[in-house]
């Protein structure tokens, strides 16, 4: 089972930066969910699904998966767009580049 090594981005609904510094391990799915014909639930029998480990660097996580046996594969973070300072008075300033209308 390969086990997966991310930095996780931010949900939509969030704005500032927590739980995206830690580096997460999980594993991938061995199998998929099945549904159970009477009541029909999702379940599966994996039980690594489960399992999410936080590490606060990539080489803790590294160093884990090779201390385990854990063929794991390391997907880089990706660095987000710098954001421009702007306030919403800037929406009526003078200068504005583009002209307010309604």
């Amino acid at each position: 089972m390969v086990a997966r090594i991310y930095k996780p981005a931010r949900t939509a609904m969030q704005s500032g930066t927590a739980k995206t510094k830690d580096w997460v391990l999980d594993y991938e799915p061995e199998a998929p969910p099945e549904v159970e014909p009477l009541m029909g639930w999702t379940s599966s029998a994996d039980m690594k699904q489960e399992l999410r480990l936080r590490f606060h660097t990539k080489e803790e996580a590294i160093a884990y998966c090779e201390r385990n046996g854990i063929p794991c594969q390391v997907f880089e973070a990706k660095d987000p767009p710098p954001r421009r300072g702007l306030s919403y008075a800037d929406n009526f300033a003078f200068g504005r580049r583009v002209p307010w209308t309604h």
